[in-house]
């Protein structure tokens, strides 16, 4: 799909509809497999503060809900993305409205992940050398997820109506 048509070209649809629903599912295996680990690796636990030995039934139920709705949150993404693709490769104007309403609440999302998640650190938020690897993770994947997200609402490397418009009508089909 030649990118100046298209308000979703490859490398937008690999990130949305392939990377982030494999992080996605693959967080929510990793949940299954050790939702302790999960849960204890969140934040940095301090000297004084130790994890329980075991995770409290709420806590369990409550981590273990959270990585299936982040799931879900990464299917939702591969099937609504492979639709647009597929089904409206000739009205990219249609494709980048559908596409708009997909990512702008996901960006949205992303921001106030990244903050509640260091606003949940306390007075320790910037204490990075003390991060857990899970909380390193999830700042930094998260970025690689933002950054693609900022770009295509900028319209870098993709169809933008507001301005691509033009060239559709000059072009002959």
């Amino acid at each position: 799909m030649d990118s100046s048509r298209s308000a979703l070209p490859d490398f937008y649809y690999f990130v949305f509809a392939a990377y982030e629903p494999l992080l996605c599912i693959i967080g929510f295996l990793g949940t299954l497999a050790d939702p302790k680990s999960t849960h204890d690796g969140q934040a940095p636990w301090t000297l004084d503060v130790h994890p329980p030995d075991t995770l409290p039934r709420a806590s369990l139920v409550t981590i273990i809900q959270l990585a299936h709705v982040c799931a879900l949150m990464g299917v939702v993404n591969f099937f609504v993305l492979t639709a647009v693709r597929r089904h409206l490769s000739a009205n990219p104007a249609l494709q980048e409205k559908l596409v708009f309403s997909l990512l702008c609440p996901l960006l949205m999302g992303d921001i106030m992940h990244l903050y509640l998640t260091l606003w949940s650190q306390g007075d320790h938020k910037w204490d990075v050398f003390n991060w857990s690897p899970m909380l390193w993770a999830t700042v930094g994947i998260g970025f690689t997820l933002i950054v693609p997200r900022v770009f295509w609402h900028l319209g870098i490397g993709r169809y933008m109506d507001s301005r691509d418009s033009y060239l559709l009508k000059q072009t002959p089909k």
